[in-house]
């Protein structure tokens, strides 16, 4: 268990980082889309994949704080190649506007890393009147997949490497109501910010889960996966101060640290072909 530290049978454990996961790789060539860089595990995961030669592209609703990180990512590896277009998971327009913005960059897209979201706010609809979790956590996502999914297969083919999407999830689908209330998404009376949170993520599980299908039968050179991060100390609880405050100090001795976590993103289909895969 991550708990105790004990590593499994790749050798890596909760202590790994994903620096030490990524340690010796070669993403020269390589393109990726981060959402939610600006902060965070998507900070971190843009900052490693950088390092290794990756050209990332930072998807961040706070343009201001994705420069301040890609400045940072700089400072540690000069040479390497960020840029930072806005996006606002919770607008549809927005999303559709980062994906035609990326498109008419000419660029490839060999990774797509869904990270960011939401937890647990105060029942809040989004601009196109959508529960704020669902909204952002999966339908932005879900829109933007779809709306790259043409260039990620014309970049498999054309590199004739296997191409990822990474769909960050959680344990919190646990905590999801029976199903997802497709009829009530939006209602106030029945909204239970952690039940909406974990159907949302829920919906991450099943949209990759599909994608999956959808590549196997098409026999597509690309992969779909969504992952539990592991428990981490992030902002996500900044809508509750005092689970935020007890979570703070359980989470010194339990919790791991941003750049421990994104070792689980790298590592989690290290077993594929191809050098995405070893990415990843």
């Amino acid at each position: 268990m991550w708990i105790f530290g004990r590593k499994g049978e790749s050798g890596f454990g909760a202590s790994s980082t994903a620096e030490d996961v990524t340690k010796g790789i070669d993403g020269t060539g390589l393109t990726a889309i981060v959402t939610g860089a600006s902060s965070g595990i998507g900070t971190e995961t843009a900052r490693v994949l950088a390092m290794h030669g990756v050209h990332v592209v930072m998807g961040v609703r706070n343009t201001e704080a994705g420069r301040t990180v890609k400045e940072t990512i700089l400072m540690e590896t000069p040479d390497a190649r960020v840029d930072v277009i806005e996006l606002d998971l919770s607008s549809l327009a927005s999303v559709r506007k980062f994906a035609a913005e990326y498109c008419s960059l000419g660029l490839p897209l060999n990774i797509l890393i869904n990270n960011a979201g939401v937890m647990a706010p105060p029942f809040t609809l989004s601009k196109d009147k959508i529960e704020l979790q669902f909204a952002t956590n999966h339908l932005g996502h879900f829109l933007l997949t779809n709306l790259l999914l043409d260039t990620m297969k014309k970049t498999s083919r054309e590199h004739e490497k296997e191409g990822r999407i990474v769909n960050v999830s959680s344990e919190g689908h646990r905590f999801a109501y029976k199903g997802i209330y497709f009829d009530k998404i939006n209602d106030e009376s029945s909204y239970s910010p952690i039940y909406a949170y974990g159907q949302s993520k829920l919906a991450n599980i099943l949209h990759a889960n599909e994608l999956s299908r959808q590549f196997k039968e098409e026999k597509v050179e690309l992969t779909a996966n969504s992952l539990h991060p592991g428990g981490i100390a992030t902002s996500l609880l900044r809508h509750h101060s005092f689970l935020e405050g007890v979570v703070d100090w359980v989470g010194k001795y339990f919790l791991k640290t941003i750049p421990q976590q994104p070792h689980a993103m790298w590592h989690y289909t290290r077993k594929s072909k191809g050098l995405v895969a070893s990415i990843l």
